[in-house]
């Protein structure tokens, strides 16, 4: 186990709940958020309508995470700005451009342009949050490691914590998306080929194909399975899958020694169909319901994320060398 330091320990703090697991609400889209709103032309998506939908969100569900992963464009500054952002939660901001280049076989992920670790650490955040495409057999994965560990060195020079969100995808073209057992053995070896590089916690898919799968104690053997390959505490994405489905991979997940969730479509996307009153009562009715029962869930269930590093020993001259 490595030792983390002072600073990344303080923003997993502030990540977490007061017994070490993550409950967040994830709400950093943004090609995926102009094509919720306006499904048949995403591109009359006007960033004021991202920016309104995202504010409800926030206003809506108050307190009820641990803390918020937002994006750079249209919530971050925004919810700091006006007052939305509880102060007593943390706040995970995205460095990753939305979606990715080149072909579908070979997906080059890319940092967003004129955004840096070095600003999120300015602007007062908990931690950083870099999202990749990865199939460790691809001919792109030398590509995508070299920019995990140029962010991971980046959050080490700032002293924030990286959290790493993986997205697996399949390499041959004929193939939308990879088949039942192919996907657990790719999220496991991208776990085991990433998290060693600087990563300090990973945002992990669920490691099975529940339409192949649907047994219960399959789901936790594979979730344990992940546990083993992650060098680091991992949480569970929601991947936009029906809430009652979630709530049983969570449940899964925990008990196979995840430390949390990062919970997005899951508990809000129903909203995007509404306005007015009609988006605010659901906001404030089930998606809260929603996020703070999983909050509840995973504070019973999860694995601490302490239990994942070495606690440091500072002595009274640790400050002259930090």
């Amino acid at each position: 186990m490595k030792t983390l330091t002072i600073g990344k320990i303080r923003g997993l703090q502030q990540c977490a709940t007061p017994g070490g697991k993550f409950a967040i609400l994830a709400l950093d889209h943004r090609n995926n958020m102009r094509r919720l709103l306006h499904p048949e032309n995403e591109t009359v998506t006007r960033p004021e309508e991202i920016m309104a939908f995202k504010q409800d969100v926030l206003d809506s569900l108050g307190a009820v995470s641990s803390a918020y992963l937002l994006d750079p464009l249209y919530s971050a500054g925004q919810a700091i700005a006006n007052g939305s952002l509880p102060g007593g939660r943390g706040l995970l901001v995205a460095v990753d451009a939305s979606g990715y280049s080149g072909d579908p076989t070979a997906r080059q992920s890319e940092l967003l342009e004129e955004w840096s670790v070095e600003q999120v650490k300015r602007m007062g955040t908990s931690a950083v949050k870099l999202l990749v495409y990865y199939h460790p057999h691809s001919e792109l994965h030398s590509t995508i490691e070299a920019l995990v560990q140029q962010t991971a060195e980046a959050c080490r020079a700032a002293d924030l914590p990286f959290f790493l969100e993986i997205l697996t995808y399949s390499p041959t073209a004929e193939r939308g998306k990879l088949p039942g057992r192919e996907k657990q053995d790719v999220i496991l070896e991208s776990a085991e080929k990433l998290t060693p590089l600087g990563v300090d916690v990973l945002k992990a898919e669920f490691p099975l194909d529940i339409q192949e799968f649907g047994d219960f104690n399959a789901w936790q053997s594979a979730c344990r399975q992940l546990s083993q390959a992650s060098q680091v505490p991992w949480i569970l994405l929601s991947a936009s899958v029906e809430y009652e489905i979630f709530l049983q991979q969570v449940t899964a997940a925990c008990l196979g020694g995840a430390s949390g969730v990062a919970a997005g479509r899951a508990v809000w996307k129903e909203a995007v169909n509404l306005n007015g009153q009609a988006r605010m009562e659901f906001l404030t009715g089930t998606a809260r319901e929603r996020m703070a029962r999983l909050t509840s869930l995973v504070d019973a269930l999860g694995k601490p994320w302490q239990d994942c590093f070495e606690a440091p020993s500072p002595d009274e001259n640790w400050y002259k060398t930090y």
